[in-house]
């Protein structure tokens, strides 16, 4: 998983138990190398290894917290500043302009009666008050 190079580098980033109240966090590396393992093979929370990364309760549950309070964009945007610092990054972009549209009836979504005049087609609303 994480070498002990980049945990060090994650680690100072992560919330600490100091000053919690309740539970204390148990092992930070173990719930986020959880977090990685699950988005990297992509396997639903529960099927993750518990006698790698304890019960998915608490992987789930402190993705959850770390999601929420920002503690997930400070730890990428650290890496980012450190990986483009270092020259790692290629901040090359390449746009695509094409334009995709889909006909208006290849939604299948309902549109308010307003919109189309009430049960006429817009076509056949000009010919109607014509």
């Amino acid at each position: 998983m994480f070498t002990d190079e980049q945990w060090e580098r994650i680690a100072p980033l992560l919330p600490s138990n100091e000053g919690r109240r309740g539970h204390p966090f148990g092992d930070s590396r173990r719930v986020v190398e959880g977090v990685a393992y699950r988005y990297r093979t992509g396997i639903p929370w529960r099927d993750l290894p518990r006698e790698e990364f304890g019960p998915w309760q608490t992987v789930w549950k402190r993705h959850r917290r770390y999601a929420g309070d920002g503690t997930w964009d400070r730890v990428l945007v650290r890496i980012l500043a450190d990986a483009d610092a270092a020259g790692k990054i290629d901040w090359s972009v390449s746009v695509d302009a094409t334009i995709a549209r889909a006909h208006q009836h290849a939604t299948n979504t309902t549109r308010p009666e307003q919109d189309t005049g009430g049960g006429i087609e817009s076509q056949e609303a000009a010919v109607a008050r014509g």
